[in-house]
């Protein structure tokens, strides 16, 4: 019967140890919670994720001009700073700069239909009218008179 005991108090024992190691680290971490930073940490990961799930990029397709209606479009100057000042403003890809007449030379000698039909269709490291498919063949044409006029041509429209 001492045994028995003697068991029951070992058993005892290792049951209040178990539950003082377990108690004491819930109470613990309950000490160390911070409540108020989870609920702004849960708006800061869903102004995250929402900010993630954007769309990289936004797609807005032009209206079709009715056939028949005559339209002005954009003027070549507006055509050049829209879309051609990004390479011919600063050179890229050897691209002739606006007003530098030795670079415009050869290209104006190859006169003004000749030009139009290079920026139209693309050049080298020109793409097709410069890269916007949604210009008018016209724009394009706009774009090149008032360039080459800019850079000591002479062309008439």
């Amino acid at each position: 019967m001492n045994l028995e005991k003697e068991q029951n108090v070992l058993f005892e024992l290792i049951a209040i140890i178990i539950g003082a190691i377990v108690g004491g680290i819930l109470f613990i971490s309950f000490l160390t919670y911070d409540f108020k930073s989870d609920a702004s940490s849960n708006v800061m990961v869903e102004s995250k994720i929402k900010e993630n799930i954007q769309p990289v990029a936004k797609v807005e397709l032009a209206q079709a001009v009715a056939e028949g209606s005559a339209s002005a479009g954009k003027s070549g100057e507006e055509v050049y700073k829209a879309v051609c000042s990004m390479c011919h403003q600063a050179g890229i890809l050897n691209a002739p700069k606006l007003g530098d007449t030795q670079a415009w030379a050869s290209r104006i000698s190859q006169g003004y239909e000749t030009l139009v039909q290079h920026a139209i269709k693309g050049i080298r490291s020109m793409p097709a009218k410069g890269g916007n498919a949604s210009l008018s063949d016209a724009e394009v044409a706009g774009a090149v008179l008032y360039m080459t006029n800019s850079s000591g041509a002479s062309f008439k429209k």
